[in-house]
């Protein structure tokens, strides 16, 4: 195996992504904002770590905007800003430092993504990738039925897509498919399937989850990178949830993992040891019931940084 990295820092480095441009529906720019007040950073200390909040990176908002490509909306203030989170998040781990990063919605992967890809080369690692999600995110310009970018981060980190965005930060592929694993899909688009099966990505939809038991999933997910990867990040898409205990997401599908699941996934990632950054999107305060969702978040991000019930 290679040698396996732990979450040894102390130190988490907090970075807000208040991105909507990805996706259709309003109001997830709001998302970083919901976490941080749902107490974010007081669970993280009073679990022993010491917080830097960077603040947000600065997105211009829709309306001071045109859509140039309709297949690809909002394309080069996504490239732009996702420039300046790829370098923030290199350079947390490069000070070893762990990065935090929320959004917005799941656009912002391709600027974490990209700064994690480049310090993994740098440092002679291997990157794998959980991506908890009720999407796949494997649209491309020629497949997208909405133009959407947020369905598309991971295609393009794998080095599928529209040139922009697989060439993004200078690094094509930025990962192996293989070491990508998908956890909850349930909502796959027709063209985007041909995709999927073809990639080398291994997807765990609801199917396997309900058949297989979500601890065996996480097991078998964790003991594959624990041989294959030396960095693990986890991506954690709020709509991976069944919006019965999280309605406020950007895109909500229902029959998704429910309370204890998601806890579950978190603590095996927990005991693990060997998360190396983090992320969690598409939180909407718009549609959430007095910051629910948000506050959810909190604790599954808890859970994955090693908050025990006993």
């Amino acid at each position: 195996m290679k040698e396996q990295a732990t979450l040894h820092s102390r130190v988490v480095n907090i970075i807000g992504f208040p991105v909507d441009l990805g996706a259709d529906r309003r109001g997830v720019d709001m998302g970083p904002s919901a976490i941080r007040i749902a107490g974010l950073e007081d669970r993280l200390r009073k679990l022993g770590y010491e917080v830097i909040d960077e603040g947000d990176i600065h997105i211009l908002i829709m309306e001071s905007q045109k859509i140039e490509n309709p297949k690809l909306k909002y394309l080069d203030e996504i490239l732009k800003t996702s420039n300046v989170l790829a370098s923030t998040v290199e350079d947390i781990l490069v000070r070893d430092h762990f990065p935090l990063c929320l959004g917005g919605d799941h656009s912002m992967a391709i600027g974490s993504i990209a700064g994690i890809s480049s310090y993994c080369r740098k440092q002679n690692k291997e990157l794998g990738i959980v991506w908890i999600d009720a999407h796949t995110d494997m649209n491309t310009d020629l497949t997208t039925p909405s133009g959407n970018i947020h369905g598309m981060p991971v295609a393009a980190a794998i080095g599928v897509g529209n040139v922009a965005l697989t060439n993004f930060f200078g690094i094509c592929p930025k990962m192996k498919p293989e070491n990508v694993i998908i956890i909850g899909a349930r909502n796959v688009d027709p063209d985007e399937k041909d995709i999927v099966q073809q990639s080398g990505v291994k997807v765990y939809t609801m199917t396997d989850i309900d058949r297989q038991g979500i601890h065996a999933i996480i097991n078998k997910t964790l003991k594959h990178f624990q041989k294959n990867v030396d960095h693990i990040h986890v991506s954690f898409d709020l709509d991976s949830l069944d919006p019965g205990i999280a309605p406020g997401v950007g895109t909500p599908v229902r029959g998704g993992l429910n309370y204890r699941e998601a806890h579950s996934l978190m603590e095996a990632i927990a005991d693990c040891g060997c998360m190396s950054s983090f992320e969690v999107t598409e939180v909407n305060p718009i549609l959430d019931d007095r910051n629910k969702s948000a506050e959810l978040a909190v604790e599954l991000i808890a859970s994955a940084m090693g908050q025990k019930i006993l």
